[in-house]
This record gives C-alpha cells, structure tokens and sequence, in this order.
C-alpha cells in the first residue's frame, strides 16, 4: 500500500469562531427605553408596552452588533431591600417608578427567556451585582465579555478582557476600556469603588467624604492609591467607617447567585410567536426576519 502522509494526518474542524459573552443591565435600559417611547404604545388588552418595544429593539441591536456567545440580562428585586439598604437607609431614597413601567418587568423577562436568554435576579441583589457574577464567569473561562450599561459603576468591571458598552446619546455608545476610564476620571478601573466612596454619588444618594468632588477624589487616589491607604495616613479619621461603607455599596457583588450561562443559539421565532401573542406586530416580524436570515436557528 503506498505511503500517502496525508492519510496519517488527522482531520481537524475549523476553528469555531464565537463572541464575546454579553451582560445587559435590564432596569437601566427598561428606563431607558420607558422614557424615550410614546406612553401611547400598547399591546393586547391595551397594556402599556413601551418598555417592552424599546428594550427588545435594544435588545436586538445589540445582539447584532456584538454576535455573542452567550447573553445574560440583570435584574433589580424592587420589592425586596439589598444589604446596601439596610446598611445605609438613605441608599436610593425617595426613587419612585410609575406604575405602567413596573407592570413591564416580567414581560421583559419573559422576552428575554423567549430570546433563548438568561435572566439573573434574586432577592438582596442588584442587577450591577450580576454583571460583575458574570465577568467573573468569563474571566474564569479566559473568554472576552461585553457589559451594556447606563450606570457608570460599571467602569469598576472594566479590563483588558471585559469592556463596558455606555450610552451618550440615541443609537450611539461609547466603548469604554482601562484607557477611558483613566481619561474620564483620571483613576484605574480597581479603584472606581474607591473614587465613588470619596466623590460620592448623587443619583444613590451617597454624601461621599466632606469637601471632596471629582478631581479631589481622584487626586487623593492618586497619591494614596486606595481609601485605605488614605486612611491609614490619618486622612478622614472621622469620617473613616461611613466612608468604608460608601466603598462597599459601591463594590458590585461578583458572588451573586448566577444562573448557569452556556453558549446558545437565539430562538427568535419563538419571541416571535411571544410577540404575536401580545399583538406586536411590527416586532414579531423582525424577529420572524432574524430567524429567516440566520440558518440553523430556533
């Protein structure tokens, strides 16, 4: 029998090319998206379904955009106080939400779990606490992840391998890495925690540290490098534990209890049929699009 090397070699398959895992913040653009929609939308039985419309186009952008492996969305539990709130009462005190948005949630997650996606939410958690759960789940599989956010905590998640997706304005966002972290608050993204418990945070009512804005902030971090280090050079004795806990309120929590996310192929047709059902036309039909183009999916 002749000898035919090639017949020796063994066959290897392509190279499976695949995104990067994507974290969505689900109340950050369910705000969003209530605010920036017609309150006049609505779907079957005359429900408010601006919401619904404007995070699912978001929702489909995205996914487009980004071509993930895999998409996990975090959620708020309004109803139930985190550990931030029992420490420090005042932590987003006097936030009211209408009452059209709130009767929208569990339709987005609905379509969400429709999409083929994960869902993320428990009592005691927030949904900033999932996204730093789901960094580190792909920072433990060495594989690359995207965070979409509106909440600039979120630049404590940011390094070489995550990058924060921040909206500026309609349709357009700011890709946001260890470098423009730097350029926008002149620290490194380990010590974002640190530079909101000394600047503060108006929008959850943190106070921060007596006489100390943006620039003192990061010019203390700066010299110092950490709260603690300035703390323990003597600065802010009296201040040192309530600004400790500002720190922790800060810190997202990366034990959150995330659900398993696996590698998944979208099953549009059925949130198209999800969103027939709610008598979303416009929506079941780009969805229903999505399916046709993309052979192989659900």
């Amino acid at each position: 029998m002749p000898n035919n090397p090639a017949s020796k070699r063994k066959r290897v398959a392509p190279a499976q090319i695949v995104g990067p895992f994507l974290a969505i913040d689900g109340d950050s653009f369910a705000h969003r998206s209530y605010h920036a929609l017609p309150k006049t939308i609505r779907m079957a039985g005359n429900r408010p379904a601006g919401a619904v419309v404007g995070f699912a186009n978001f929702l489909l952008r995205l996914f487009e955009a980004e071509q993930p492996r895999a998409v996990v969305v975090g959620w708020d539990t309004l109803d139930v106080p985190t550990y931030r709130h029992e420490a420090f009462p005042a932590y987003q005190s006097g936030r009211q939400f209408d009452r059209e948005l709130l009767a929208q949630f569990p339709l987005l997650r609905e379509f969400v779990s429709a999409c083929g996606f994960v869902n993320a939410r428990a009592p005691g958690y927030e949904a900033d606490d999932f996204l730093a759960a789901a960094v580190a789940m792909a920072k433990r599989r060495r594989a690359s992840i995207v965070v979409a956010s509106g909440d600039r905590d979120t630049f404590q998640l940011v390094s070489e391998s995550s990058t924060v997706l921040f909206p500026v304005r309609a349709g357009e966002w700011a890709r946001i890495g260890p470098e423009q972290v730097v350029e926008r608050y002149r620290v490194l993204p380990e010590q974002v925690p640190d530079f909101i418990a000394l600047r503060g945070d108006p929008s959850d009512r943190l106070p921060g540290a007596k006489g100390v804005g943006e620039h003192g902030a990061a010019a203390l971090l700066l010299q110092y490098g950490t709260l603690e280090g300035l703390l323990r050079a003597g600065r802010f004795a009296r201040e040192a534990e309530q600004l400790r806990l500002f720190r922790r309120i800060a810190t997202m929590d990366a034990r959150a209890p995330l659900p398993p996310v696996r590698q998944t192929k979208p099953t549009w047709r059925r949130a198209a049929e999800l969103a027939r059902s709610w008598q979303l036309g416009n929506l079941a039909e780009r969805l229903e699009r999505l399916s046709e183009h993309q052979p192989g999916l659900r």
